[in-house]
């Protein structure tokens, strides 16, 4: 039996499919073009291209969330005149400059520094291209993450909730046990909204909507119901996603490295394990999954990736940002 093709979308919605460490491009044209996040900071210049060949000035980023391959481009499409909106607990630290912002230093995921404009709580609507999307917060990938609801056309943008293949990975040791929970319950109220379109920032555009969020909701339940085992596939998310912004670290480095995270000293505590016992049992089974692959005296992540040049990871950290612009 072949596989039912992807749902059409309207013609003023562009969307882009893209490899890690970038998330998906997504523009709304029309006489307020918008876009739903920009990527990771090392190919800003390429987001930033892309979005005005395809529709002219944007004046609205829409971030999902605040992970790094979602707001990379924030700060170049800012300085263009763009705008850029959050869920509001994301909004609110980084109006503070908190040094926790995006997660960036905790992750070790570079982002160059940006204001937010239009903080979201959630219930609003906001008049993106030519139509109108309703915000729903949809915490547990991170507090303040939030899902885009286009009713007329049933299109739902899910950022990192779902994807064709999997589920954001959760962080028990910085948002708490519930994290999980909070996850499960987003995508419950999402698949009550029995979309025709999903919208992910991750992998292609699922061909079946109701199949996506069903295996969604059978995974997201294993993360409530073995908490350690959420722990590791958050671990093997970043330290995959850290091979890939930094075409892979030399083999000799990569368990210094991995000590020295502050994301793998809260995992190996609430696994009980020290660092140096979890950074070695992560690389030895990444490197048997095929997760992680040894090529040239360095360690890879096996995943399709895009190249990313290493000028382009030196920005501060969020704790050296200049004071957001008011």
């Amino acid at each position: 039996m072949s596989r039912p093709s992807a749902p059409s979308l309207p013609s003023w919605v562009t969307w882009r499919q893209r490899p890690f460490p970038d998330a998906n491009l997504l523009l709304l044209q029309g006489r307020q073009p918008a876009l739903v996040d920009s990527g990771f900071v090392g190919h800003a210049e390429e987001t930033a291209s892309w979005a005005r060949a395809h529709g002219g000035a944007v004046g609205l980023v829409v971030n999902t969330h605040w992970h790094s391959d979602h707001v990379g481009g924030n700060a170049i499409l800012q300085a263009g005149g763009a705008g850029i909106a959050a869920g509001a607990p994301e909004a609110e630290a980084i109006s503070r400059r908190d040094p926790g912002c995006c997660t960036a230093e905790y992750l070790d995921q570079p982002v160059a520094p940006y204001t937010v404009d239009m903080p979201l709580d959630g219930g609003e609507v906001l008049r993106l291209g030519d139509a109108d999307w309703e915000v729903i917060r949809t915490p547990g990938h991170t507090p303040g993450h939030l899902a885009l609801w286009q009713p007329e056309e049933r299109l739902l943008v899910v950022g990192d909730a779902l994807s064709d293949y999997d589920v954001g990975w959760v962080n028990l040791a910085l948002d708490g046990p519930g994290a999980a929970t909070a996850a499960l319950d987003s995508l419950h109220r999402m698949a009550g909204l029995a979309p025709r379109v999903i919208l992910p920032s991750h992998g292609p555009i699922p061909a079946d909507p109701t199949a996506a969020f069903s295996t969604a909701l059978r995974r997201a339940q294993r993360l409530v119901d073995d908490p350690a085992g959420a722990l590791w596939y958050g671990a093997r998310r970043i330290f995959a996603f850290a091979l890939m912004i930094r075409d892979g670290i030399p083999v000799d480095e990569v368990e210094p490295y991995l000590h020295a995270r502050a994301w793998l000293t809260d995992a190996a505590r609430l696994l009980d394990l020290t660092p140096e016992v979890l950074a070695a049992e992560l690389v030895t089974s990444m490197l048997g999954s095929g997760a992680v692959v040894r090529r040239a005296g360095r360690l890879h992540a096996a995943a399709d990736h895009t190249p990313v040049a290493a000028r382009s990871l030196r920005v501060p950290y969020p704790r050296a940002w200049p004071p957001a612009r008011r």
